[in-house]
């Protein structure tokens, strides 16, 4: 009952929290009423207020993945050993010999694992081809899900 009881506070905390008003996103937000702008028309828009809500949610996810998105890295390097960090350190300078059109990331995972990912793919499928690349060098290399940094769209 305790539980219960500090879990009910909890939520009205959050809810009540001005700071939590502000992140609530309307629709109306998005698409100004009025225009000063000549010829321009009107714009109308009926729907079910839980998309407002649902749209909140949406952003407040985004904003939670600390700038980036969901999406695939290739791991090449994965070690806890007690000189993991040097051999992480001397994998990514290898690695950015060998492929220096890929980005590659350093990253530390509890509990005491060195990782080294390449690469942001938005989808498993876009980084096939670049995995089967990398894996003429680095055999053991995989797909990992994760969060990425936002790809740029417009390279050709």
């Amino acid at each position: 009952m305790a539980m219960r009881t500090v879990l009910v506070s909890m939520l009205m905390v959050f809810f009540l929290n001005p700071m939590h008003a502000q992140m609530f996103i309307h629709t109306s937000d998005l698409f100004p009423q009025k225009t000063d702008i000549q010829g321009s028309g009107e714009l109308t828009i009926s729907q079910d207020p839980a998309v407002d809500t649902l749209m909140s949610r949406y952003i407040l996810g985004n904003k939670l993945l600390n700038g980036g998105m969901e999406g695939f890295r290739i791991q090449i390097f994965r070690s806890s050993t007690r000189n993991a960090r040097e051999e992480s350190n001397k994998i990514k300078a290898e690695f950015l010999v060998d492929f220096p059109e890929i980005p590659s990331y350093a990253e530390y995972q509890n509990p005491g694992y060195f990782l080294i990912r390449a690469g942001d793919f938005r989808t498993n499928l876009e980084g096939a081809k670049t995995l089967a690349m990398v894996r003429k060098k680095y055999p053991y290399a995989y797909m990992v899900r994760c969060v990425i940094n936002f790809p740029d769209l417009n390279k050709k």
